[in-house]
């Protein structure tokens, strides 16, 4: 700035994200593939644990054998446990209690109470009279604590079960049977009383005596899952009394934890692999890729060329193995540009010395003589010079936007058969002598269609066939010649003229590089027509050749050049 302050320049974006990509402790990478092969065994997981239809299952047998169980116990009550009044059997309470204490002693785990007619409690298996006349209450033996994996499993489901939406502790759990009531006037283990009108108790005590009311399945506020049952005791068809059996269903509990626990255990394995195959899977994607990426700003700092890429990755055998190799053709690729590029500008700088050089010579000598014929001499050097430079610089130019125009124009089929019949017209149109050498044509019409860029390859088959014609002698023939064999479609061009050196059927295609015929006036030619030909054909996926004609006896009888290029 005018003032002296100085302005510091950010950092590059690339460099920013190419350090916090450095500074990540987990690759992305992983984070996507963990989330992807976990996600299935997370929902397996929760779709297991909501075993609602396999709860309703055991809840249902449950139900089934409490229900045979309350039948029997009201058969025995109607038999053992009643008196007839007039042939109208009575419910008798000082039988009753301890016949139904004793029918439910096999069963700890049930509360058996009878109901007569009216509804009001009879019996209740949980309650006797002890000494002096005290009724004593024999609470039910509390649950088995359950095991630790088991009662890990079972506080986790019911924490996932009831986050966002929390339950009652005495919400119903599963519905059983027809829609009808639940008699469940006397909930066990210390409940209230149900409530309701006593229009509702009446009807409800109606069909309980019918036999028509449903099992009451409900959770205590401890947590215990509780199965009730009622029955008709009847006696001669007429009922006596109801009897209703509560039961905790601890082995639907237990089976339920179990099948949990099991679940979570082997959600946890399937986790642990899942984390475990992610991070080898992440190791052989990111890891590679982050050593492709190492190995590409090691190249951009022009720390090294040859075996920037690890040499691992290259050998494998996968889909990284492929875009290792890729990577380091494109290196290698990269790097004989740069140092053909190097090269050209060389051979630019010697070619262009020469005619300065010259050019610097005659205007020295010019400022020195007085002859006007000398002058005149000197002067045309110049001139010719100045051409020269002229003509070399046109090429230079040409060559050095081939690679550019080639790299950004798309290539179209392009039929060449019609291309070399306008080339060969040409020519003879344009003959200047009838001595001259004439062309040619052996191909068809039409039909040799290729991919390329029209323009260029003009310039191609003109460069060749002016070549061709410069080196053939008067009065002989230039034979181009095209046909297609098998994918690629082969144009040759052949003229009669003294050939190439063996040692030079390569270098003939090198920048700079010129062999003209005997008698040919120097500086006519730049050397880079050749070489533009292959750097045009190369890059539409071509290749281009020379070689000798021979004679029967075995003679040069002159150079043919053939180029090859991929049918459309």
């Amino acid at each position: 700035m005018p003032d002296g302050t100085v302005i510091t320049q950010p950092p590059p974006p690339v460099v920013l994200l190419e350090r916090r990509g450095r500074n990540r402790r987990v690759s992305p990478l992983l984070r996507r593939i963990l989330l992807l092969n976990a996600l299935p065994p997370f929902l397996l997981a929760a779709s297991l644990l909501y075993l609602d239809q396999y709860q309703n299952g055991l809840l249902a047998a449950e139900v089934a054998g409490l229900r045979t169980q309350a039948r029997i116990y009201a058969n025995g009550v109607a038999e053992a446990a009643v008196r007839l009044d007039n042939d109208r059997p009575v419910l008798v309470p000082e039988q009753a209690r301890p016949l139904l204490r004793r029918l439910a002693e096999p069963a700890p785990n049930t509360q058996a109470k009878l109901f007569d007619n009216t509804g009001l409690l009879v019996a209740d298996s949980r309650v006797r009279e002890g000494a002096g006349g005290n009724i004593v209450a024999e609470p039910l033996p509390p649950p088995d604590p359950p095991s630790a994996v088991g009662g890990l499993a079972d506080r986790l489901v019911t924490w996932l079960l009831r986050w966002g939406a929390p339950k009652a502790p005495d919400d119903v759990v599963v519905d059983i049977g027809p829609d009808a009531p639940s008699f469940d006037w006397q909930p066990g283990f210390g409940g209230n009383a149900q409530g309701g009108t006593a229009a509702d108790r009446a009807e409800e005590l109606k069909l309980a005596l019918e036999g028509g009311v449903n099992p009451y399945v409900r959770r205590t506020a401890d947590g215990r899952l509780l199965v009730s049952v009622a029955e008709p005791a009847t006696r001669a068809n007429q009922p006596v009394g109801i009897v209703l059996l509560t039961s905790e269903a601890r082995e639907v509990d237990g089976r339920l934890v179990q099948i949990r626990g099991s679940v979570l255990a082997l959600f946890g394995l399937a986790l642990a692999l899942t984390v475990a195959l992610s991070a080898y899977l992440a190791r052989t994607l990111a890891s590679p890729i982050l050593g492709l990426a190492q190995a590409a700003r090691e190249m951009r700092q022009g720390k090294g060329r040859a075996g920037t890429i690890p040499p691992a990755l290259m050998a494998r055998q996968d889909e990284i193995g492929t875009l290792a190799r890729s990577f380091q053709e494109a290196a290698t690729a990269l790097w004989a540009r740069v140092d053909s590029n190097e090269r050209f500008a060389a051979d630019v700088a010697h070619e262009l010395r020469n005619p300065l050089t010259s050019v610097r010579s005659a205007i020295e000598t010019l400022r020195r003589i007085e002859n006007p014929d000398s002058r005149a001499r000197l002067l045309a050097i110049i001139a010719q010079d100045a051409v020269r430079m002229d003509r070399l610089i046109g090429d230079i130019a040409d060559a050095s936007r081939v690679d550019a125009e080639l790299s950004r124009t798309a290539t179209e089929p392009v039929d060449v058969a019609p291309i070399l019949g306008t080339l060969s017209e040409l020519h003879d149109a344009t003959r200047a002598e009838e001595s001259s050498p004439t062309v040619t044509l052996d191909a068809p019409p039409e039909g040799l269609v290729v991919r390329g860029v029209e323009g260029r390859l003009v310039q191609v088959f003109r460069n060749l066939l002016g070549n061709a014609l410069s080196f053939s002698p008067p009065g002989n023939t230039v034979t181009v010649r095209a046909r297609r064999t098998g994918a690629v479609v082969e144009v040759s061009f052949e003229d009669a003229g003294p050939g190439i050196p063996e040692a030079k059927l390569e270098s003939i295609f090198d920048r700079f590089y010129s062999e003209r015929p005997q008698g040919e006036q120097f500086g006519q030619h730049s050397g880079l027509g050749l070489s533009i030909c292959r750097q045009i054909v190369e890059g539409l996926g071509g290749r281009i050749t020379a070689e000798n004609r021979r004679s029967p006896d075995g003679a040069v009888a002159g150079a043919r050049f053939v180029v090859r290029l991929p049918a459309a």
